[in-house]
């Protein structure tokens, strides 16, 4: 007889957290931060509720972690298929206006993917309402994001395709605040065109005529 072999505790504590992240998103995407609770999520992995508040403080930590984990799929996925510059950087071509609007593009795309979508509207609204959430939701997730654009903007600065005095962390929010005010607020619908529309108007200007550079705030 061959000895008998010990389950091996921490392959099964891989699936159960694989089944509860994927539950996670699955029952926002489905009904809404709201009405998504622990034993929901529980029950929809198959595990009991105690093994998620072992690991887990709160729903909102559930969420929080599980997209994190589906945004870290999802580069490995999109690096697999040779998409993107670098390790997940924005691509550059030499063409800062290209360059762009295939990132904001890909942008538009992320947030019309009900997968992707509904938890990162749950993680922006409880973020407002807890801090600590917040300050985790824009760690984790914004400021990565946010540093590529700045990475890319600083090298179209050193080739002179930028002005030397702008500040990249004012000149991103340009390109990416429009797209989240008009996803957020659901105003109108999100679409490459409106992507490419923003990366023309923020590179070049709102005025029929070149101003000096504003200062400062």
């Amino acid at each position: 007889m061959s000895p008998h072999k010990a389950p091996d505790s921490s392959r099964r504590s891989d699936r159960s957290r694989r089944a509860i992240y994927d539950a996670a998103l699955a029952l926002v995407g489905e009904t809404g931060y709201a009405r998504t609770t622990i034993e929901g999520i529980a029950a929809r992995a198959g595990v009991g509720k105690q093994t998620i508040y072992r690991w887990w403080p709160s729903k909102a930590a559930v969420l929080m972690e599980a997209f994190l984990d589906l945004a870290a799929r999802q580069a490995e996925e999109a690096e697999g298929e040779g998409e993107g510059e670098g390790e997940g950087g924005i691509p550059d071509t030499g063409d800062l206006a290209a360059d762009l609007r295939l990132v904001l593009r890909a942008t538009v795309d992320e947030l019309n993917d009900p997968a992707i979508a509904g938890p990162t509207r749950a993680l922006t609204a409880e973020g407002i309402v807890d801090p600590d959430l917040g300050a985790r939701f824009v760690e984790h997730l914004l400021d990565p994001s946010i540093q590529l654009y700045v990475t890319r903007l600083r090298a179209a600065q050193a080739s002179g395709e930028l002005r030397a005095d702008i500040d990249p962390r004012i000149a991103l929010e340009l390109l990416i605040a429009p797209l989240t005010h008009r996803w957020l607020l659901r105003t109108l619908p999100l679409t490459h065109a409106y992507a490419d529309a923003i990366v023309d108007y923020a590179l070049g200007g709102l005025s029929a005529e070149p101003r000096g550079g504003a200062p400062r705030p």
